[in-house]
């Protein structure tokens, strides 16, 4: 009977139909048009654009240079130009890590280290990658923690049941790593143990 009703939308109709044995009842039906809404292109691309202005957006300063971005393909055309070593210093002060830690994360010798920083070198795609990605994260981090830094640097450096009990600095060595702890930070921002 349904679907006798779904096929007549069309049309205004009047049905019959048995509530028990004795009752018998009429329904009108109103004109209803089975017409959809067409989408409109240009609606959708404006839409699109904004939610791309509402996106953060990020920075890093590196010797009188400043590199910024709010999209992913932004953030692909930086690690494709690729970072300066000097760019090691910022994030080290930005995550509250030694150097000598953050080297040590990335696999970069000391040496090795100094020398290119000296030559005004440039780091490899994915070491400028794994900054620019923690630099998102430090900043969501500083937002979750509403821009408490010393609670958001102590959160970094506790082990986490979440994360396998290990520290979320510990983690920032691999992309997925960083996603991990990214994670972690939602799942506080919204109410969940981390």
């Amino acid at each position: 009977m349904d679907d006798l009703i779904q096929g007549k939308l069309g049309i205004a109709t009047e049905l019959f139909y048995i509530h028990n044995k004795s009752t018998a009842m009429t329904v009108k039906k109103k004109n209803i048009s089975t017409r959809t809404k067409a989408i409109d292109p240009k609606k959708s691309i404006d839409r699109a654009r904004m939610g791309i202005t509402r996106n953060p957006k990020w920075s890093l300063i590196v010797s009188e240079e400043k590199y910024a971005w709010t999209s992913k393909m932004e953030r692909v055309e930086i690690i494709r130009s690729g970072l300066p070593y000097e760019s090691i210093e910022v994030i080290s002060s930005r995550s509250n890590l030694p150097i000598k830690q953050f080297l040590h994360l990335l696999g970069i010798p000391q040496t090795t280290y100094n020398k290119k920083k000296k030559d005004k070198d440039l780091l490899t795609n994915r070491d400028s990658e794994v900054i620019l990605v923690l630099i998102e994260l430090l900043d969501y981090g500083l937002e979750v923690f509403n821009n408490e830094k010393e609670k958001f640097q102590r959160w970094l450096k506790k082990p986490n049941i979440s994360l396998g009990g290990v520290t979320p600095e510990s983690l920032f060595d691999s992309l997925t790593g960083i996603q991990e702890v990214k994670n972690g930070l939602n799942r506080l921002e919204y109410g969940n143990m981390a």
